[in-house]
């Protein structure tokens, strides 16, 4: 059975109620255990290093703020390899209070993962954001799962049921 590393960063508990939910439906699919949930603060690349799947969670704070502990993480993330290795994104952002930031963060740590050979997997549509600019946008899609928690929480469900199937099946694990 394939693990999946489920990483997520969080200061108010959102991404990490995201990141908990995601978690039990994924394992709904693959079987209990097959999710390794983890809080990004203190990592190291090794504990990434050790999976082949890897979904990482993060929330963009204000104008284009990183969360601190994935700040923190960026000169581990850039001494991985992810040769090999299938890579998911989802993020949290406020479309509306930060029109011209929304989910950057999922931008600034999927250009790394790709930099650094990673398979990036979960682009989803544009559509059904209202935003002005955001770093995790290429052309009509996101390089994964955008959510706004703060202003759109009512589809948060049904983005997830989209989102992990479709996760799963570009992986290859469904």
């Amino acid at each position: 059975m394939a693990t999946i590393g489920l990483f997520y960063g969080t200061d108010t508990g959102n991404t990490e109620r995201v990141a908990k939910d995601m978690k039990v439906k994924l394992e709904a699919v693959l079987g209990e255990g097959s999710v390794h949930l983890s809080e990004i603060y203190k990592k190291k690349a090794a504990d990434m290093e050790a999976f082949e799947y890897l979904i990482l969670g993060m929330p963009t704070w204000y104008d284009g703020e990183l969360q601190g502990d994935w700040e923190e993480f960026i000169p581990e993330m850039e001494k991985i390899d992810f040769a090999g290795k299938k890579v998911a994104f989802f993020g949290l952002g406020d479309q509306y209070g930060y029109a011209s930031y929304f989910c950057d963060a999922l931008g600034v740590f999927c250009e790394i993962a790709e930099k650094k050979n990673a398979k990036v997997v979960g682009f989803t549509p544009v559509a059904g954001f209202e935003h002005d600019f955001s770093k995790a946008q290429r052309g009509d899609i996101f390089v994964g799962l955008c959510l706004d928690t703060d202003n759109q929480d009512e589809q948060t469900e049904d983005r997830l049921n989209h989102w992990v199937p479709q996760v799963l099946g570009e992986m290859g694990l469904k």
